[in-house]
């Protein structure tokens, strides 16, 4: 870890001495830490990259003030991976009826522009959803009612679906040959909408207020303020909208493999399930802080969190050390190594098939912007913050479903 000080801002800790770090994301890294309601410093994990609103791979605290953009649109995005009981040689030489059975029971992608029809949500919602969604039914309508734009599109209907850019479904080998069932996804449709419109109350009350930002996306909620609490009630909700989708989801999953695994029946060994960006009220350097993880995970001491790979690179089940310089967190991943777009210029569908030899997985023109590729070393990852974490378990994929 070094540390980034300036005369017009707070120190920036950064675990990045073996990944490179675009200008872009400094630049955005500096923005941030020049906010007057700074707590102590902003802490940077090693798979920082440039993001839309504030760098993905940051942890910032804050005294009195959210920024609506730090946090982001995916409200709650996160891992869930369980270990099973069944093992690399109970499963099929071929996997692809095991994908295709994946694919059929998590609705995935995204069409229609995510609204009526979207091939990503449920034309019609099963039972078990419609049941797990009820306790949050009651709590959205007063959200509502004060926003109706948050209600204006699909919600209960995205609950158990993955979406698509970086979210998946992968099956994993350990290093003891044991088979894990890992995904990747968040609020869905309804977590960005309320992203998008506290961003945008907070931007106007920013013009109101004639306050001067580093940067617009900066716009902020003070406490006490006339959103604040709207939001907070929002961003806690999605965030547990997005806790039960993994876990709706990971349910869907572990049954294709209880139909496709040789012998046994699956049985649960052990599970996690952690959220990458959201908020939340934690204490740190002796003093409440709105603690904001855009991109990294909680890490405490003795605390289970998983950095995956992309689409056949190494996954990491790892437990935290505590690191109170880290704000007690770690990276969430590898992080983009360039932009969808440069990625789609650069790799073409045989760098990718290559890439992903010995994955059942798509292997067309429409991932080309996943490719292990486009993502950094999660080696080097690794190796900047081992103060940070220590690897339980390393899994390889060998199914991965993409949107």
């Amino acid at each position: 870890m070094h540390i980034i000080t300036g005369q017009n801002h707070s120190p920036i800790h950064a675990w990045t001495d073996h990944v490179p770090v675009e200008p872009e994301a400094m630049t955005q890294l500096r923005q941030v830490a020049s906010l007057p309601f700074i707590h102590h410093h902003v802490a940077v994990m090693p798979d920082v990259h440039w993001g839309q609103g504030a760098t993905v791979g940051s942890v910032i605290a804050t005294t009195g003030a959210v920024v609506p953009a730090a946090v982001g649109v995916d409200i709650g995005c996160g891992m869930i991976a369980v270990r099973t009981s069944g093992k690399a040689e109970q499963l099929p030489d071929n996997l692809s009826s095991l994908r295709t059975a994946i694919e059929a029971a998590v609705p995935h992608g995204r069409s229609h522009s995510g609204g009526s029809g979207d091939q990503g949500a449920w034309s019609d919602m099963p039972d078990h959803v419609v049941r797990a969604g009820r306790p949050l039914a009651q709590q959205f309508e007063l959200i509502c009612q004060k926003h109706p734009r948050i209600g204006q599109g699909n919600t209960f209907n995205h609950l158990g679906t993955l979406g698509g850019g970086n979210h998946f479904v992968e099956v994993c080998l350990d290093e003891e040959g044991f088979v894990w069932a890992m995904l990747h996804s968040g609020s869905r449709g309804v977590g960005n909408r309320i992203g998008s419109h506290f961003i945008a109350l907070a931007k106007k009350d920013m013009l109101r207020q004639d306050v001067r930002l580093p940067h617009v996306d900066l716009a902020y909620l003070r406490e006490g303020s006339e959103h604040f609490d709207d939001y907070c009630q929002a961003v806690i909700w999605a965030q547990r909208f997005a806790e039960l989708n993994r876990t709706l989801m990971m349910q869907q999953v572990l049954g294709c493999l209880q139909l496709h695994l040789l012998g046994d029946a699956v049985t649960t060994k052990q599970a996690v399930n952690c959220h990458h960006n959201y908020v939340s009220r934690e204490e740190h350097f002796g003093e409440e802080v709105i603690l904001t993880r855009k991109g990294a995970v909680s890490a405490r001491a003795g605390e289970l969190g998983i950095i995956p790979g992309s689409m056949g690179q190494k996954s990491y089940v790892v437990r935290g050390k505590g690191n109170p310089d880290s704000f007690h967190s770690c990276s969430h991943g590898a992080g983009r190594a360039m932009s969808r777009g440069e990625a789609k210029r650069r790799f073409s569908v045989e760098d990718h098939q290559k890439a992903t030899l010995g994955v059942e997985c798509r292997k067309d023109a429409g991932v080309i912007d996943e490719t292990p590729a486009a993502y950094k070393d999660l080696d080097a990852v690794m190796a900047s913050q081992t103060d940070l974490v220590d690897v339980v378990h390393t899994l390889k994929a060998v199914l991965c479903v993409k949107g």
